[in-house]
């Protein structure tokens, strides 16, 4: 599968996801404020991708701070807290930036080596999650062709190559196991409109699009059989912070009898912080929600409440499924 975000010589080569469906094109990102721009306008998007562009930001910043063999390591150490701080509530980025860092005193090859090893991870472990959760699925739900909900875009655009949840979904499909893909819209953005429709037509997946209030309305119809989603920070009791609109779907899923699978990396996984109570909620413009495609689509001088992630209490959540399998609990489903 033709990565979705990769190393060139010095500078980071990624997807525009702002560009998406009209337009299929590459960016390439050789300074950290390109990076970071493109992670904060969400041109790089998804827990996954933004933590491995923010791995390789760092191997940027060490190699423009190195003179002579010397490292300044006050400097790279700044770029990075500026790069783990682009966006507070996916934990990966923290992570990844913190792993690399921890090379700084060795030199930028040092830091260089580390961010690749963090990218040709990728790939690996999300396909690995994604057919335990695919296993998951099918013990759950049964061997036959099931109707499926996701939220926001969770496939190779979201991660370098292979997706957690879609990346399920897509493992469900090559089995022969999947009848038809729901999704939400995802506002205010529309990652699932932009994104994961043209990545469900891409892979040949039946599939259909509902605005996201619509949702529960087809768990409380019995149109679906399982909802798979992704995960920006998975909280040491199991609670799930992810995508505004998980949680509603959530509680749906839970009144509906339906399970409710979290597919994302053990990086995901924070047990510093104890509950979603302690996540900090990314907040965003209002002008994400009070345009559309840069139309006003609300009177002039409208505020908005715009959280770009929601908490869903791990009470709700089925099973959290990494790389190695169910890590977090495994409520059943009736």
């Amino acid at each position: 599968m033709t990565r979705s975000l990769a190393w060139d010589g010095d500078a980071v080569v990624a997807v525009d996801q702002c560009a998406l469906p009209h337009e299929y094109r590459m960016m390439r990102l050789d300074s950290v404020d390109a990076v970071i721009d493109a992670i904060v306008r969400l041109a790089i998007r998804g827990a996954p991708a933004i933590g491995v562009a923010g791995a390789l930001a760092v191997a940027i910043s060490a190699a423009r701070h190195t003179r002579g063999g010397v490292c300044d390591e006050v400097a790279v150490r700044a770029d990075a807290r500026r790069i783990a701080e682009a966006r507070p509530t996916a934990v990966n980025l923290a992570w990844a930036v913190r792993r690399v860092a921890e090379r700084i005193p060795a030199g930028p090859e040092a830091v260089l080596a580390e961010a690749l090893a963090i990218l040709a991870e990728d790939e690996r472990l999300n396909r690995a999650a994604a057919e335990h959760a695919a296993d998951l699925v099918l013990d759950l739900c049964g061997r036959r062709p099931l109707r499926l909900l996701t939220h926001c875009n969770t496939g190779r655009l979201a991660t370098v190559a292979w997706g957690t949840a879609l990346g399920a979904i897509r493992v469900l499909a090559e089995g022969g196991h999947v009848a038809e893909v729901l999704f939400g819209e995802t506002r205010p953005l529309l990652q699932g409109a932009r994104l994961t429709a043209w990545e469900l037509a891409e892979a040949g997946i039946p599939h259909r699009m509902c605005v996201d209030s619509a949702g529960p309305t087809a768990l409380a119809a019995g149109l679906v059989d399982c909802v798979l989603v992704g995960a920006d920070r998975v909280c040491a009791n199991g609670d799930v912070a992810n995508k505004v609109g998980t949680y509603p779907l959530a509680l749906a899923a839970a009144r509906a009898g339906v399970p409710f699978v979290v597919v994302a990396p053990e990086s995901t996984v924070d047990l510093s912080v104890p509950s979603g109570a302690s996540v900090v909620i990314e907040q965003r413009s209002a002008a994400e929600v009070t345009t559309l495609a840069g139309a006003p689509i609300a009177p002039a001088g409208t505020d908005a409440y715009n959280p770009a992630f929601d908490i869903t209490p791990g009470d709700l959540v089925t099973a959290v499924v990494t790389e190695n399998g169910v890590q977090v609990g495994l409520k059943e489903a009736s």
